[in-house]
């Protein structure tokens, strides 16, 4: 397959992907003028909205040096708009960035490193911090965690037994498991995996399932190829056992977003991230949110969502004050008493409705905890999801499975190389 350009990329994936180190240059210096620009990525989300003018206010009330306004932009055209603005010089003082991309913007010489205290982040859990060559550049208030979700009086007609964090179900188990459901319930689907959802849903939600068999995106040892960890055999088993979901009649290959099967009552069991579980709640009564299943090397979940960074242009001063503003427990709380996602820090879990200890959703934040894996931090990886989307997409429909591992390696190695590495 033709080896992709780097700024193609940024076009074709939504913008993600920001040109290298060399364009850096075009952005000037910015200097302070006691006004602060922030960009959201959540235009048309009241609820997110909210939450960040609350802390907009809570800022500009609590100083009289700087002055915070915020725009906002459809998420579908906001890489697009941060990397159009990057290459004109005119990016904000601080932005929203999805945490996967931060090692591409910061490599980029688009983002700096925060400087906010120790004993703020110490606090938030590992996977809202956005790290690139052991610089923390963006804070997330939020993370979000997938799980199975089921009902409880599915499972118990298909004498399935009900997994637990202490005991997940093993690849032998799950694989039995969604034979009885087939067999047993009356289920056009035993599994809905929303495949219809081709954007970052495909390695946020299906490379963990890679990494349970013990493979991976990327060789995180180097971050210079994918040989062995995508093509190897691990992955070739895994990629085997994911194609066998849909060839055998488990899972759906045109299946809608949103858990929707799941939803409607055509799929027993979904796999689904937490901002879709008060929604669950609320059709099903006996509705369970369970740990991922071990394929052989532990239970795996995607981690690393959207948070906040400090522009390249930005008055650090001003920048890093209203992060501390920002980052306060009351609004990491706020923000998942609005959206339902999981609170970035315990004491703040402690202030919501669902996430405290005896919260109907506790068990999401302990999935994150134990379970989440980011996706490679790494420049690259805007063209590993692309790659590995691509690809995942060609295995569910039936595609040669180490053909199509060796191809994405091929296609995501040559990408790294003609990039010499990415600083690597």
């Amino acid at each position: 397959m033709q080896r992709r350009n780097l700024m193609k990329l940024a076009a074709a994936t939504g913008g993600a992907a920001l040109a290298g180190p060399a364009l850096a240059a075009c952005t000037a210096s910015g200097a302070s003028d006691g006004e602060l620009l922030l960009w959201t990525h959540t235009a048309g989300n009241d609820a997110e909205l909210g939450v960040t003018d609350q802390i907009i206010k809570a800022f500009n009330d609590g100083q009289d040096t700087y002055t915070a306004e915020r725009e906002s932009f459809p998420q579908d055209a906001y890489n697009d708009t941060v990397n159009a603005a990057a290459l004109s010089g005119d990016l904000p003082d601080l932005l929203t960035v999805d945490g996967p991309n931060v090692a591409n913007w910061a490599w980029a010489g688009h983002l700096q490193p925060l400087d906010v205290p120790a004993e703020i982040t110490d606090k938030f859990l590992p996977t809202t911090l956005g790290i690139f060559q052991d610089q923390l550049y963006s804070v997330g208030h939020w993370e979000a965690a997938c799980s199975i979700f089921a009902r409880e009086s599915v499972l118990e007609a298909a004498r399935v037994r009900i997994p637990t964090m202490d005991e997940p179900w093993s690849r032998e188990e799950f694989d039995e498991a969604l034979e009885r459901i087939a067999a047993d319930t009356g289920h056009r689907w035993a599994l809905d995996l929303s495949t219809a959802d081709i954007g970052e849903w495909y390695p946020y939600a299906f490379s963990p399932f890679l990494q349970s068999f013990g493979g991976d995106l990327l060789d995180r040892s180097t971050y210079l190829s994918a040989e062995g960890a995508l093509n190897g055999p691990e992955a070739l088993a895994w990629g085997q056992w994911f194609q066998g979901l849909f060839t055998g009649g488990f899972a759906n290959p045109e299946s809608p977003i949103g858990a929707e099967e799941f939803l409607q009552g055509d799929a027993a069991m979904t796999f689904m991230g937490n901002w879709g579980a008060l929604q669950a709640m609320e059709q099903f009564d006996d509705v369970l949110f369970l740990p991922p299943p071990d394929l052989g090397a532990g239970p795996k979940i995607g981690g690393g969502s959207w948070q906040w960074a400090l522009t390249s242009t930005a008055d650090a001063k001003g920048g890093n004050a209203w992060m501390e503003t920002a980052l306060s427990d009351e609004f990491v709380a706020e923000f998942a008493n609005q959206t339902g996602l999981i609170p970035a820090t315990d004491a703040a879990a402690e202030l919501t409705e669902h996430y405290g200890p005896d919260g109907d959703l506790r068990m999401m934040m302990d999935y994150s905890r134990s379970y989440a894996v980011l996706r490679p931090e790494t420049p690259a990886y805007a063209v590993i999801a692309s790659v590995f989307t691509q690809y995942a997409g060609d295995l569910i429909h039936g595609g040669d499975v180490q053909e199509t591992l060796d191809a994405a390696v091929a296609e995501i190695d040559a990408e790294i190389e003609a990039n010499s590495g990415y600083g690597f």
